[in-house]
């Protein structure tokens, strides 16, 4: 593990970097010992996870993110078993970030990895968004949440877009939403794990909204827009995974235009991978009609996406 954990006075997780610079380590009684790069056997579920982060482009903060957690959990069911003791702490988190940054993804895979520690019995991920939480009248908003909690003991309840659920101000009924997952998070606070995700400046103005929320999320997590690469790369990735390539010409004309419409879009309106995603799907089936139209399927025609193909949604 490079970084180590701070616990902080409030019970949240932050990453200490570079935590040697500057220190003088003893030869003589060393206080630390070099991690092994290699994961030893016991680590397997880490291993697995760590396989399944590695397709995903970007996101190193999160990546070593998820490693801390891991080594915490672990390193304090090591101390339960020496009677030391080891305080079991809350795993409520917030995924700040603009769309298609790979949220509900990471989000499936940390319930993967829990599931695996033993630390949820199920590891399943709920979605939701504020349709399914906020009802129509009075005590009809509280229901809904308790079911959802209920549906998501064991795992994961993922809310997208969370900060819409205190857009409608005091009289709306978001707020009774924002309340009954307060309460259940306390409750029942090591029995399932709550997501809350949206953009950034939503995200932080919705912690403002009841005074509980702030102190019970100890993981707050950032991700990132993609770069113009690592977009390339993404587009790359998924075409290998379908058995497709792009020609010269067509993965100069996708570039250039990520360039331009990165430039022109805002950032919450540009949906980074996932943006990419549709302008492949859309490309193959183009070139689908263009191959049928030629009557032409040999086999490097029927892998290759040619300029003429790229589909662009500004069109």
């Amino acid at each position: 593990m490079d970084q180590p954990i701070r616990m902080k006075s409030n019970g949240q997780i932050s990453v200490v970097l570079n935590s040697q610079k500057g220190k003088t380590i003893s030869k003589e009684l060393p206080d630390f010992q070099v991690v092994p790069k290699d994961i030893p056997v016991e680590h397997s579920a880490l291993k697995e996870i760590e396989e399944e982060l590695g397709a995903l482009v970007g996101m190193e903060e999160m990546k070593r993110m998820i490693k801390e957690i891991y080594a915490w959990i672990y390193v304090n069911k090591k101390r339960e078993e020496m009677g030391l003791k080891a305080r079991k702490q809350a795993l409520h988190m917030m995924f700040k970030g603009n769309p298609g940054t790979g949220k509900t993804t990471v989000a499936r895979l940390i319930g993967k990895l829990f599931q695996k520690m033993n630390v949820l019995s199920k590891g399943h991920l709920i979605e939701a968004e504020r349709a399914d939480l906020v009802g129509e009248y009075i005590g009809h908003t509280a229901q809904k949440t308790r079911d959802l909690v209920k549906k998501a003991q064991g795992g994961i309840l993922f809310i997208d877009e969370a900060y819409s659920l205190g857009r409608g101000g005091e009289k709306d009924f978001g707020k009774e939403a924002i309340d009954t997952l307060v309460k259940h998070m306390e409750d029942k606070q090591h029995e399932f794990i709550l997501i809350l995700a949206g953009y950034s400046r939503e995200m932080d103005y919705f912690l403002t909204l009841n005074p509980g929320l702030h102190s019970r999320f100890p993981l707050v997590i950032d991700f990132p827009d993609y770069n113009i690469n690592q977009l390339m790369e993404i587009s790359v990735r998924m075409l290998v995974e379908r058995e497709y390539t792009f020609s010269h010409e067509a993965e100069k004309k996708l570039k250039e235009h990520l360039i331009w419409v990165k430039a022109v879009l805002s950032p919450n309106s540009f949906s980074n991978g996932r943006y990419v995603r549709n302008i492949i799907e859309k490309s193959i089936r183009a070139q689908a009609m263009r191959l049928l139209m030629l009557n032409s399927y040999d086999r490097h025609e029927l892998m290759t996406l040619r300029s003429n193909d790229l589909v662009f949604e500004e069109d």
